[in-house]
């Protein structure tokens, strides 16, 4: 087996593999054998199949396989032997010459092997990435305030219907009678909602149906008719209005106070809001410094990546997958992500992160957590929440998602400790205007 390398440049490579007879010939012999072992022919009994007739029906399988042998395990060995970080594996070059196979034949081939950048370097508390403190505002705090007690309103009868409001009504057309309806104005199409905005129980008023409820599932339940009912309706229905319910919000009471924070007092209310607001502000700024410590890291890294193999690479192994197309389409993304994982494993080692169980079941439960305050849970036992913690933590994708966040939380806290940031006061707007 022969190895000649061309070095076309600091991470590219060219291997030119030269396979003979005597290095494929053994291995061959092993394959047919193995095949005859194994093989059933009419009129012979198994494993004593002549060598002949295995030859004739496998000798071509048993030849590639065992060429194909040859060159993985002496590509293997040549990355070992020189230590070569590898990009991906390994791929045909493009000029790879054309080979007959036949038995006794030499083999010659061509593979493209790219290496991966080394990744070093130091950082200190001279180096700065900015840390934004957001101003908690007047306005920020009544907008709050204003949410809470939104969320703990509720529905009341109301006069003339206003465009968050709902109306109960009945639709009627010939034998066709629907009673009870909900509507929510705002579901209703924005061509269509001036008819509903001001009306009050009692107004009867003819409607297109299909011009005001545009989504037909939506429309079908609606009118309890099936999808496939809809075509044959006339849209126009005469709709009663029954009764308007208004949202209103929860006044300020002591019961408020305690349905929402456990506090007695709209003083304590306040606090708490305000509270609330600085934890979310933190947990942005907390979100934004972790990107922006990413890109200075990155930068600081300054890492050249063999681009064109990379790109190869990623079409070969998503096997028709992506077009080419569309790798350069999301290429930008996936190189900064690329770079990143470099760097972030070499801080790892660097700054000696480790991974426990813990951390992983600690921000699945997290995300647990916030799965179940979507949908107004916001006091989930421990063990309801250990348990839908470690079902996301067996799940491949969700594992490893989790997997990634834990490990760049880990990193960017370990860097923190290093570096000095540069703190900014800034307003909510102005924050989330940066890009």
């Amino acid at each position: 087996m022969k190895i000649e390398q061309n070095r076309i440049d600091d991470l590219n490579l060219e291997l030119s593999l030269t396979v003979t007879k005597e290095d494929y010939a053994d291995n061959k012999k092993k394959r047919l054998n193995e095949y005859r072992r194994k093989a059933e022919f009419k009129g012979f009994r198994k494993g004593m199949v002549p060598m002949s007739l295995v030859e004739k029906m496998y000798g071509q399988n048993a030849l590639v396989d065992s060429v194909n042998d040859i060159i993985a395990e002496s590509l293997n060995n040549f990355i070992k032997e020189n230590n070569l970080k590898v990009l991906g594996e390994p791929l045909p070059s493009e000029d790879t010459p054309h080979n007959e196979w036949t038995d006794g034949n030499d083999f010659n081939f061509k593979f493209d092997l790219a290496q991966n950048p080394e990744v070093s370097f130091e950082l200190s508390a001279s180096d700065e990435i900015p840390y934004y403190t957001i101003n908690v505002t007047e306005a920020a705090k009544k907008d709050m305030k204003e949410t809470i007690l939104k969320q703990y309103g509720s529905l009341e009868e109301g006069k003339k219907a206003k465009a968050d409001d709902f109306i109960i009504v009945d639709f009627e057309q010939g034998d066709l009678k629907v009673e009870g309806t909900y509507v929510a104005l705002r579901s209703i199409a924005e061509a269509a909602k001036a008819t509903f905005v001001g009306v009050k129980a009692g107004d009867v008023l003819d409607v297109n149906v299909n011009e005001a409820f545009e989504n037909e599932t939506d429309r079908a339940a609606m009118l309890k008719v099936s999808k496939d009912e809809l075509a044959g309706l006339d849209p126009v229905f005469k709709m009663t209005v029954k009764n308007v319910k208004t949202f209103v919000n929860a006044p300020l009471t002591e019961e408020t106070f305690e349905k929402a924070f456990g506090v007695k007092t709209e003083a304590e209310f306040d606090a708490k809001i305000e509270e609330r607001i600085r934890a979310e502000y933190a947990q942005e700024a907390d979100f934004r410094f972790s990107k922006d410590a990413r890109n200075f890291l990155v930068e600081k890294a300054d890492l050249t990546i063999a681009e064109k193999f990379l790109k190869r690479w990623v079409y070969v192994v998503n096997d028709g997958k992506f077009t080419m197309e569309d790798i350069e389409k999301e290429w930008d993304l996936f190189i900064a992500d690329y770079k990143w994982q470099m760097v972030r494993s070499y801080l790892m080692e660097k700054y000696n992160v480790k991974i426990e169980e813990a951390d992983l079941l600690a921000s699945a439960k997290g995300f647990a957590a916030y799965q179940f305050a979507m949908y107004g849970m916001n006091n989930v036992p421990e063990e309801q929440l250990e348990a839908f913690a470690k079902n996301i933590l067996s799940q491949e994708e969700q594992g490893r998602r989790i997997l990634d966040q834990v490990e760049n939380e880990k990193t960017v806290a370990a860097v923190r400790e290093v570096v000095s940031l540069k703190k900014k006061k800034i307003s909510v707007e102005k924050f989330r205007e940066l890009a």
